[in-house]
């Protein structure tokens, strides 16, 4: 069976981030939401049903059927999620053309003359390699894949029925065990005005195929300031607002203060301590009002995002049925991932405070071995690290300083700025600086925040050290290849060897020296 042109549409008005209908979205669709699907006829008692094809119900779905289980997998949007169709893919692809924008901008200081108005940034162009790449990437997550894995599809939205069944389109799936992996989406703050004028959030900001004049962008957490430096890096004027001082307010104070110099270099215009901020719909333009420290703010712009806090998707899941519990946060779980109801657990958005892709995958896994084998793994033994798409990238994994000392820990804190290590200076990418947080007395690391160019991918040495137990000092006795961004953990052991080097020390190793001579 083929899928018309109308069978599109008609899916496209109810899931708007498949606008525009090009080729390039034709093909998404056809992968994570067939318009010629047909649900098959449920198979008795199923081991597992997960209700949501994000990144936690395919993993928790794929991995249960490798594993024999007969699996059922409900889906009432697009198979991928957030991830691959509003969020971590297409941002990205974003990001990296908005990369590609600065270091030609900045190729003067490689000794590359290229004349800043030879730049022409084709945005349409942008648009539409990001919707090529991600329709490229989604045979991964497809309705297909997960039929030939021999999960049971079942496109529509899933309700329970009862405390061991789901409905979805009319037919009854009976479980023994059941995930919750319905996800986040983004929420619209109490701005007065805001719902009235209008805006985008994520779920339709990838949708867009001419670039804003002027954008006004709500929230300074991780997608604000990401879209932030990349639509201003287009040629948007961007006004960046946020309630609280600075950016990125839960990150280490003094490395958020370094990307936020690199956006206002970027001619971002952040608005800090913002209060009382409302939105006003004018003339076929958005006016934007608030009080700061700057005084009082109007700014005028032609679209708003809105980048501050999530919703969980709980909507038409009929949980009372089923006797699990939930909240304004979502889905209540306990150590092991399992709701009020023993046969049913969650995992990833729906019910963890970390909202990460990485962090939903390690989630699925516990619920796999916790619901299928008895297992007794606990979430809190997860060790998470997340990553901010800026230019230069924020990454943390851990405890922060602060964080340390509210619980009473006695720290030692490493730092190496990245204008010390010599790869960094040859690619011209000295912006940054790594703070290790060590228990006292010890190598033992408590938590690690970075910010570089590459941190994201730098950050994966001190998290795999986290995760095994090594303490810093072993990481000053790894080889590492040189000249890499890599050595600046390698320099951080090293600084920390430096330190167990007292005076008396010291004192005894020249004694012993002195004696050999």
């Amino acid at each position: 069976m083929t899928s018309s042109a109308s069978d599109f549409e008609s899916l496209s008005l109810q899931v708007p981030e498949l606008e525009p209908l090009d080729e390039h979205n034709r093909a998404l669709a056809s992968n994570v939401h067939p318009a010629d699907w047909v649900n098959p006829e449920p198979a008795g008692r199923y081991n597992l049903v997960v209700i949501g094809a994000g990144t936690a119900g395919l993993v928790s779905a794929a991995g249960a059927a490798s594993l024999g289980a007969r699996v059922a997998l409900v889906e009432r949007r697009l198979f991928g999620g957030d991830c691959l169709n509003v969020g971590c893919v297409p941002s990205k692809a974003l990001l990296r053309s908005s990369r590609a924008i600065a270091d030609v901008r900045d190729a003067s200081a490689l000794g590359i003359e290229v004349p800043f108005e030879a730049i022409r940034v084709d945005f349409p162009a942008i648009m539409r390699r990001m919707r090529r790449l991600r329709a490229g990437i989604s045979p991964h997550d497809s309705v297909k894949r997960f039929a030939d894995l021999g999960v049971d599809v079942f496109l529509g939205a899933g309700r329970f029925a009862g405390p061991d069944t789901v409905e979805v389109s009319g037919q009854r799936l009976l479980f023994s065990r059941a995930v919750i992996a319905t996800g986040a989406r983004a929420g619209a703050p109490p701005v007065p005005g805001l719902s009235e004028a209008g805006f985008l959030t994520n779920e339709n900001l990838f949708s867009l195929t001419s670039l804003p004049r002027r954008l006004g962008i709500i929230g300074a957490g991780p997608i604000g300031c990401e879209m932030a430096q990349a639509f201003r890096r287009f040629g948007s004027e961007v006004h960046l607002f946020e309630a609280m001082h600075g950016i990125l307010p839960r990150e280490d104070a003094e490395l958020s203060e370094i990307v936020r110099a690199a956006l206002d270099r970027d001619g971002v215009r952040l608005h800090c301590c913002g209060k009382d901020l409302k939105v006003r719909r004018e003339d076929g333009t958005t006016r934007l009002y608030a009080t700061s420290h700057e005084g009082p703010l109007d700014v005028e712009v032609d679209n708003v995002l809105v980048s501050a806090g999530r919703v969980p998707n709980l909507d038409g899941l009929a949980l009372e049925a089923a006797g699990v519990r939930y909240n304004a946060k979502g889905i209540e779980v306990d150590e092991y991932l399992r709701t009020s109801n023993p046969d049913v657990y969650a995992a990833g958005d729906i019910c963890s405070a970390f909202q990460f892709t990485h962090a939903a995958d390690a989630m699925a896994r516990i619920v796999l071995k916790n619901a299928l084998f008895f297992g007794r793994q606990k979430v809190s033994d997860l060790t998470i690290p997340w990553c901010t798409y800026t230019d230069p990238e924020l990454a943390h994994v851990g405890l922060t300083e602060e964080q340390a000392r509210s619980r009473g820990m006695a720290t030692t804190v490493v730092r190496i700025p990245m204008d010390g290590v010599d790869r960094a200076i040859l690619d011209g990418e000295t912006e940054g600086l790594l703070k290790v947080v060590l228990r006292e007395g010890s190598d033992r690391i408590l938590g690690a925040t970075l910010v570089a160019r590459h941190a994201g991918d730098l950050l994966a040495e001190l998290t795999l050290a986290m995760t095994q137990g090594i303490g810093l000092g072993k990481i000053a006795s790894t080889v590492h290849p040189y000249p890499t961004q890599s050595e600046v953990a390698k320099r951080a052991g090293d600084a920390w060897n430096r330190t167990r080097l007292t005076p008396l020390v010291k004192q005894v190793l020249s004694t012993i020296l002195a004696w050999r001579r």
